[in-house]
């Protein structure tokens, strides 16, 4: 079979053509997930670690203030990731579990506001982004298990709030996607 290219003859001809040659002639475009992340991987691995690591400081802060010292604030702290435990199956309290799920949940969370934070000047956005998961953590999820329903709810959402904001300060420091 003898393929002739010129003179197209007809309209889808020329379209077939004009695809053909397009695909050839210019870079293919950029590949862009359905919601594309407009921080690059290691920025929002910094602040997820940052975030992680120090949006408890609210809590604790009240813990220490109102609970009357460096003790009450300790047994604050184990009190809160023993009861983070109980959403693993079979619901035990513990701090190793609480850990993973401290972990995990931040992840989940870093992931969320990476993929739907702005590329610039987002720590407001953060901080009310926070604000929205802790609601729907703190507010919502925990309350049906009895060990996080212990816990104050105001130093919770300011956990939640400090972490959307820490998180969204160190992105916004890395600058934007190298992708």
């Amino acid at each position: 079979m003898r393929l002739t290219a010129y003179p197209p003859t007809s309209v889808a001809q020329r379209r077939e053509r004009q695809r053909y040659c397009n695909r050839w002639s210019r870079p293919a475009p950029e590949r862009r997930y359905v919601w594309a992340m407009p921080h690059d991987r290691r920025s929002v691995t910094e602040a997820t670690v940052v975030a992680a690591t120090f949006s408890g400081v609210p809590s604790t802060l009240h813990a220490l203030v109102t609970g009357g010292g460096v003790r009450a604030a300790a047994a604050y702290v184990r009190d809160a990731t023993r009861a983070a435990g109980t959403l693993l199956p079979p619901g035990r309290p513990g701090i190793a579990r609480g850990a993973i799920v401290h972990i995990v949940m931040s992840a989940a969370c870093a992931e969320l506001l990476a993929r739907t934070l702005p590329r610039r000047r987002s720590v407001l956005s953060g901080a009310a982004a926070g604000l929205a998961i802790g609601i729907v953590n703190v507010g919502l999820i925990g309350r049906l298990f009895p060990a996080i329903r212990a816990l104050p709810l105001l130093p919770q959402l300011a956990d939640h709030v400090a972490f959307g904001a820490l998180f969204a300060a160190v992105a916004d420091r890395g600058g934007p996607s190298r992708r």
